[in-house]
């Protein structure tokens, strides 16, 4: 049996970032806010230290489901995200997926993401991807 074809399978990933990725992306992206990038600033802010860019840390959405589930030859046809916590360098964390529905006539699945602070066990972010896959749904 496919694992990627049945509601209700998962898969996890774990995942941290560094400073440096934080910098990397706020150049690419030009978002170069004080709260992701200047540890005094920062200090002065409720954070109390620098905070990854909410968008960074969705990045493990479309790494996951675009290479390892359901892989290869998905498509994003939706993104839905809910910024719940803030996400800190340095810091584990583990990405839940669940495959929450499937059209096998459409090859779609919906497919949500849970992002969790592996330490403290809180969700930092939500989110329910629409995926297209001709081979996998």
């Amino acid at each position: 049996m496919n694992i990627e074809s049945v509601v209700d399978a998962q898969f996890e990933y774990l995942f941290k970032f560094t400073q440096e990725e934080v910098e990397r992306f706020a150049e690419l992206t030009g978002d170069n806010n004080p709260i992701h990038l200047d540890a005094e600033y920062a200090a002065t802010t409720s954070f109390k230290r620098p905070i990854i860019h909410g968008m960074l840390g969705a990045t493990v959405f479309t790494k996951v489901l675009g290479t390892q589930y359901p892989g290869f030859g998905s498509i994003y046809l939706k993104q839905t995200l809910e910024f719940l916590r803030p996400m800190y360098v340095e810091t584990d964390y583990r990405a839940v997926f669940t495959i929450k529905s499937i059209d096998k006539a459409k090859h779609i699945a919906e497919i949500g993401a849970e992002i969790f602070d592996a330490h403290t066990k809180k969700v930092v972010t939500r989110g329910m991807a629409t995926m297209i896959n001709e081979e996998k749904f």
